[in-house]
């Protein structure tokens, strides 16, 4: 098995209900699940990592405002199109679904569990 670039779909905002903490509480089990993946030998991406910077940059001034809206699902889906893999982490989430829909119909993986995820075979 080669490295691959895995999505992480998993809860960003969802259940938050705008609550800062919250958000970054999500925030970091996405990257808890990136670190497992970067584990196994693949390059985890977090559509965040991409998407908050670009709103950031584009004149965003809280998460949620129209200029991160166009930002933050556009992204992603841009993402998941470079992607060799989807990995949906648990929690609801309508934007993480929505990921995962898009995976299915591109016929990329969609992994459920980091004991699904091949682990590198091959040195790099």
């Amino acid at each position: 098995m080669k490295p691959q670039l895995i999505l992480i779909a998993g809860p960003y905002r969802s259940g938050t209900n705008g609550n800062a903490a919250l958000i970054a509480g999500n925030l970091h089990r996405l990257e808890e699940a990136a670190l497992q993946v970067y584990r196994l030998g693949h390059m985890p991406m977090i559509g965040e990592w991409v998407a908050l910077p670009l709103a950031a940059a584009a004149g965003s001034k809280t998460v949620g405002d129209p200029i991160s809206e166009t930002f933050l699902y556009p992204v992603a889906n841009r993402l998941i199109r470079q992607c060799h893999a989807v990995y949906r982490i648990d929690g609801a989430s309508q934007g993480a679904d929505a990921d995962v829909r898009l995976a299915e119909e591109l016929g990329l993986p969609v992994y459920r569990s980091t004991a699904a995820i091949p682990q590198v075979t091959e040195t790099v």
